[in-house]
């Protein structure tokens, strides 16, 4: 062999040793960016996953939250509706009692004004039932009245006492409106005892 033949082995094999140098600088660099790259996706993935995992538990808590208030919603519109059934049967059976318990009532109501004086006023109805000691129950109450003959169809029930431009208005339907929230409290009571 040549001393030239030497020399160009000579760098080739130099030439190749450095090729498989930086082969292998290049190799393990790619291996090396390949695992931090991995590792780097891996702790993206892992973010990711307790991201959702957090915002799944939040979703889930503000479900559970809403179907909470939904019921309870639900709960009290149902009691609402039956206290709103439950008067509506007081008012009817008030209505339907039969004209002696009718007018006890009626003179119970009277009893509540704690006397007074002026015209009382019925509806038609109760008009042509009065008891023939209607006045005179009255008086028991401490009521002077004076019963109008003339009916005043704007009284669903029970009466209006007058006296020049006062008014009390103890129809029945008055008379629960103006107790409702007692009268709700009660029958909120009874219905939905614990």
């Amino acid at each position: 062999m040549s001393s030239a033949d030497k020399i160009t082995a000579s760098i080739r094999q130099e030439s190749d040793e450095r090729i498989a140098a930086i082969n292998a600088d290049a190799e393990k660099t790619y291996n090396e960016t390949i695992e931090a790259a991995k590792k780097k996706a891996q702790d993206i993935r892992h973010a990711g996953e307790h991201k959702i995992e957090l915002q799944s538990e939040k979703l889930l808590a503000s479900y559970k939250s809403r179907e909470e208030l939904e019921r309870r919603n639900l709960i009290l519109k149902t009691k609402r509706d039956e206290i709103a059934k439950a008067v509506e049967h007081i008012y009817k059976h008030m209505l339907s009692l039969d004209d002696k318990k009718y007018f006890d009532l009626v003179l119970k109501l009277a009893g509540t004004l704690g006397g007074g004086c002026g015209t009382v006023y019925f509806n038609s109805r109760d008009l042509k039932r009065l008891p023939s000691n209607i006045k005179e129950s009255f008086s028991q109450k401490k009521l002077d009245v004076k019963i109008s003959e003339t009916a005043d169809d704007y009284i669903d029930s029970g009466f209006i006492l007058k006296n020049g431009d006062i008014e009390e208005n103890m129809s029945f339907s008055s008379v629960l409106a103006e107790k409702r929230e007692l009268i709700e409290d009660i029958i909120g009571r009874e219905l939905f005892r614990d």
